[in-house]
């Protein structure tokens, strides 16, 4: 009797180890996107997320002109990640791992900012799961 209680418990722990695995992985979201608009102006991007190599990619979809650079920040408008140093409508560039772990878990607590030589934050948009143009 004794060792049925004990397969039973450790059946039940790894059950429940198995589900918290599979919670876990399903709040991490790779592919994200946001729709971006302001001052007239509107677009999306695409985001690839890569915490292992450190890494985001993106595709911007706009025709505002003098941009300037791009960012993802948080709620309170702090900067998270720079969308590399200075702005290209498709790239790659690296990013910390933790930073990238955070927006993975959480993406609609984070924005995509669009710089222009007119204004900081000209367009903006809220991220969330999956692509934005497909």
């Amino acid at each position: 009797m004794r060792s049925k209680g004990r397969v039973a418990t450790l059946a039940a722990t790894a059950m429940l180890a198995l589900g918290t695995g599979v919670a876990w992985a399903g709040t991490m979201h790779p592919e994200l996107g946001a729709q971006l608009a302001g001052m007239g102006q509107k677009g999306s991007v695409d985001l690839q997320l890569n915490e292992k190599k450190g890494e985001i990619c993106w595709t911007f979809h706009l025709t505002t002109k003098g941009i300037t650079g791009a960012s993802i920040r948080d709620t309170g408008g702090m900067v998270v990640a720079k969308l590399g140093s200075a702005y290209h409508a498709k790239d790659c560039g690296m990013v910390a791992k933790h930073a990238i772990s955070l927006i993975e878990a959480k993406p609609a607590s984070y924005q995509v900012w669009v710089d222009t030589k007119a204004h900081v934050g000209d367009l903006r948009g809220k991220l969330f799961v999956g692509m934005a143009r497909m």
